[in-house]
């Protein structure tokens, strides 16, 4: 491993060691060097600002991770793992959900979401499919799997992940192919006949 993944990894601890009791709004470049033992040109090299070092930690410590189980089989599986992930880090999730740095959750769940159910539309897509189609099936199910996540979030994670899961597994079984194999007229809405201003 380089040192500059190191020192990456290093500043990506100590931000997430301070989130465990500062909210993020409060914590300040010079308290993260401070705390990591190195100097501020040090972070500044690696990163911009300290949003896009939480940005960095999300991509690292889970998206990647997670890819592999972007199968039709597997997708719950992987899925699981963000529940999983969020348990283990839940003060790093919650204080990004209530702090200006949402979007970075939301991009991670979004991303990570999304790369699962496209991989598994891929697989059990035919030729007669096209992107379009792919991507808005794709869209939709990602922006409802986020939110309920969000909301598991805000609502103190009481839920269990694994029976969460067990439901959306029934819930989606086969919708993936049904959807697929709607005619494209029917994925689309129509259009309407007044326009909202």
């Amino acid at each position: 491993m380089s040192n500059s993944v190191l020192t990456k990894k290093a500043l990506a601890s100590a931000l997430k060691e301070l989130m465990l009791k500062t909210p993020l709004n409060k914590i300040t470049v010079k308290d993260l060097v401070h705390k990591c033992g190195v100097n501020r040109q040090t972070f500044y090299y690696h990163f911009q600002d300290l949003y896009a070092l939480l940005g960095w930690i999300y991509q690292t410590e889970a998206i990647e991770h997670i890819a592999e189980d972007g199968t039709y089989e597997a997708w719950s599986d992987g899925f699981y793992k963000v529940f999983v992930y969020i348990s283990n880090n839940k003060e790093f999730c919650v204080n990004t959900l209530h702090s200006l740095a949402r979007d970075h959750l939301d991009e991670y769940l979004y991303s990570v979401t999304s790369r699962l159910i496209m991989q598994v539309l891929i697989e059990i897509s035919g030729p007669e499919e096209t992107e379009v189609d792919k991507h808005f099936i794709a869209n939709f199910y990602t922006l409802a799997f986020t939110g309920l996540i969000i909301q598991w979030i805000r609502s103190g994670m009481k839920d269990d992940p694994q029976v969460m899961i067990e439901k959306l597994s029934d819930l989606m079984r086969g919708n993936f192919t049904k959807a697929l194999h709607l005619p494209t007229s029917n994925l689309h809405a129509s259009k309407p006949k007044d326009k909202i201003h």
